[in-house]
């Protein structure tokens, strides 16, 4: 079970707990998602993700998006390309809970074909997903190499397979954005994430590859990227 926060430890993450985050803090633990939040995960550009205890055995990861602190115009160029936001126009607040929304429902698009952290709920600019991992969350692939790098890549690569063939692309896959559980590859931050009728979907999935493949080439494996690219699009 995580260490629960002592007070001085949070002021340093005041800048996200505004009156508004902490109402929707209360509002999901007052509904059973979680019971607390324990300790900080990570640190993050335009969210904070905590580890939060729950009244069942396995904890869960709760990401928060900052109100004030987000790149807006990013956000809403990624928003104006996916046709399922194609109409969205709105207010900084308004595109953050997009994205949020957003991230919900890719995940739970990916989870039907590869394996995910489960998304339990989304609340205006918060995400409370399955944590993956068992006393403590697993690590990035960035921090864990797997036993075995060739057959590692090859599930990433089918992964990604799976994912196109249903539609979706990542479209920020890194060593940062994959664990590595007992040797599983699982797949996090689906906020950037978009559907293969979006024009931008094919310089995404070249863009995460590029980044997996880069990785690889470190551990001594190596791929050629087109070969890659051919394969996960192949019917």
């Amino acid at each position: 079970m995580a260490r629960r926060m002592q007070k001085e430890e949070w002021k340093t993450y005041g800048n996200v707990f505004d009156e508004f985050t902490k109402r929707n803090i209360f509002k999901l633990s007052s509904q059973d998602y979680f019971f607390e939040l324990t300790s900080a995960y990570k640190m993050g550009k335009e969210a904070n993700v905590f580890i939060a205890s729950t009244k069942e055995e396995h904890d869960v990861m709760v990401k928060i998006y900052r109100l004030e602190n987000c790149n807006f115009n990013k956000m809403n160029e990624y928003l104006s390309q996916d046709d399922r936001y194609e109409n969205f126009k709105g207010q900084k607040r308004k595109i953050i809970f997009s994205w949020v929304q957003r991230e919900y429902r890719n995940l739970m698009i990916a989870r039907e074909v590869i394996r995910v952290p489960t998304p339990l709920v989304f609340k205006d600019n918060i995400v409370v997903v399955e944590m993956i991992g068992d006393d403590e969350p697993a690590q990035q692939l960035k921090d864990l190499d797997p036993t075995n790098p060739e057959e590692f890549l090859d599930v990433i690569i089918d992964n990604v397979r799976k994912l196109y063939k249903h539609g979706l692309v990542h479209g920020d896959l890194s060593a940062f954005n994959i664990l590595n559980h007992d040797d599983e590859p699982i797949f996090i931050d689906f906020s950037q994430s978009t559907t293969t009728r979006t024009p931008s979907h094919i310089p995404l999935m070249r863009r995460d590859m590029v980044n997996v493949l880069a990785h690889f080439a470190k551990l001594g494996v190596e791929r050629d990227i087109e070969e890659v690219l051919a394969y996960i699009a192949k019917d």
